[in-house]
This record gives structure tokens, sequence and C-alpha cells, in this order.
């Protein structure tokens, strides 16, 4: 028997040990793990579905759709891991915190490099629109002492579910977003305006296979953070709206318990004016707690 056939000839019954061994010379050692791992869940998955040739085309077809719809802007195969809850299965593993760390979620696809760096207290909201919010909280280590001096870049959809980036020429460049330093008790907070939650891209492949799943294509309302200190692990999060109707069922399965934050919405005009905010408003606080590097 020749070294291609050394795992015998292809059967149902041996197929995926077959095609592994083929793939016996190769000299990198993760790849032909992990080939060995997909191949041995793909062929199993195959035998228990036993499509019709029908299916299997259909499922082709998926794929290269998918494919035709990724450009350099939109990624639909990120987007196919997100639904599927692979995307967050992968931050959860790579991401796994101490006890007393704030928890981890996904980047998404809407955070821009140098957004500017504001003083505590900045209001990130540059047109004005919306519900006045108040976001305040600390960073410390996962013991809970304060961290002076660490940074957080902060970005967020506006009241109407969308991201500057998305509506250039009707939003202001860097609206919604800035990066803060925490003071020497580990302090931030700036100004806001309340967001809105969002449907993920849903014009394509992955939007047409929500619908069939008859799943929606909305993430709740957030908040991203990547907040940073010498040191410490770099933390990407989301904190979430409490009270949005899709916070128990995020498209993307973003949300975690912890990273729901309080919204209390206040009617105090004298405090709306020290803060310099309109009146009523929403107040938040959230605080972080970063792992040791």
């Amino acid at each position: 028997m020749s070294a291609q056939t050394e795992q015998g000839y292809f059967t149902e019954e041996n197929s995926a040990e077959v095609v592994i061994g083929r793939n016996a010379a190769c000299t990198d050692e993760r790849l032909k793990e992990v080939m060995a791992v997909i191949i041995r869940h793909l062929h199993a998955a195959v035998k228990e579905i036993e499509p019709t040739e029908a299916e299997w085309f259909a499922a082709i077809r998926f794929l290269t759709k998918t494919g035709h719809m990724c450009d350099d802007w939109r990624q639909e195969f990120i987007l196919l891991s997100d639904v599927l809850g692979v995307s967050m299965l992968v931050d959860a593993i790579n991401h796994r915190k101490p006890s007393g760390a704030t928890e981890s979620t996904v980047l998404g696809p809407f955070h821009v490099a140098d957004a500017p760096v504001l003083p505590n207290g900045a209001n990130i909201c540059l047109d004005q629109k919306g519900e006045p919010m108040v976001v305040r909280g600390r960073v410390t280590d996962s013991e809970g002492r304060p961290i002076a001096g660490a940074k957080l870049d902060v970005w967020q959809a506006n009241d109407e579910g969308f991201y500057d980036v998305q509506q250039k020429g009707h939003q202001p460049d860097f609206n919604l977003r800035g990066v803060f330093e925490t003071d020497a008790e580990g302090g931030y907070w700036f100004r806001a305006v309340k967001p809105k939650y969002y449907p993920i891209p849903a014009d394509g492949p992955v939007g047409q296979l929500l619908a069939r799943l008859g799943r929606h294509p909305y993430r709740p309302a957030h908040l991203h953070y990547i907040v940073s200190a010498d040191g410490y692990e770099t933390l990407t999060t989301h904190i979430f709206v409490p009270d949005d109707p899709y916070i128990d069922s995020d498209a993307v399965f973003g949300v975690k318990a912890s990273l729901i934050a309080d919204f209390e919405q206040r009617d105090d005009p004298a405090r709306a004016a020290d803060l310099g905010v309109g009146n009523p408003f929403w107040e938040v606080a959230f605080d972080f707690a970063l792992a040791p590097r």
C-alpha cells in the first residue's frame, strides 16, 4: 500500500481517518492538529445530517455568496462567525479572567484609531442630539486597588443606532468617541447620550439565514470600551443598557450579566446644571477591574 493510502481506501465508515492520514507529511504540527479536528467534526456532522446533494450544493452557494459580500469595509464571514456564537467563544477562550476582573466581549467593526484624547468630564456628543447621559466609574485591579493613569477608549452609537462612520457628512467625525485617563483615585467620567439598539447588516446571506432561522438581527444598546494600563491586560468590552428590548437576545451573543450597567434617569435641574447636561438626564456608573498581565 502506498504512503498516500496508508489509512486504507476511502469509505463512508473510515472517511475522516483516511483524510486525516493523507496529511501525515505536514510539518506544521499546529496546522496538522487543527485540520484533524476540523475534518473529524465536519465528517461527523455530514454523517449525522446526511445531506442530499442539492442541500450540500445549497451550502456551497451560501458560502460563495458570503464571500462575495466581503470587501475592505464589510466582512460577511466575521458576521457569520458572530451570529453562530463563534466570535464570542473565541473571545472567551482567549480572554479568560481571574476572579474579580471585568469580563471581555467582542470588539465590533466600528472602532476608530486615534480618537481625540479628552479631559474627564468632556462631552463626546458633538451634535447634541439625544437624551443626555453622564457616565462615571473607577478603574481598579482585581483586588479593588485604584489604577491611576489608565486609558479608556470609548465609542458608541447615537440615539438612532448609528456610528459616526456609518453617517459620514451627517454626524461629525469622531462623534461619540473619546479617550479618557483615570485620575489619582482611578476615577473617570464623561458626558454622552443614551445609545440605541441597532441591527447588524442584514441585507446579505447572513441576514437571510437569520430570517430563515426566525431570529432578529439586533444588538442591544451599549457603549464600547478598550481599557488599558501598564502592567495589566488590555480589556475590550461593552456595557449594556438594562431595559433594552434586545438585552436577552443579542444577535451576536455579546451580552454578559456582569456587563449590564445601572442606567438611572434623573430629574434634577440643579444637578443637571452642575454637570453641564440637559434635564432630565441618564446617570450611569460602571467600574472596571483589570487583570494583571
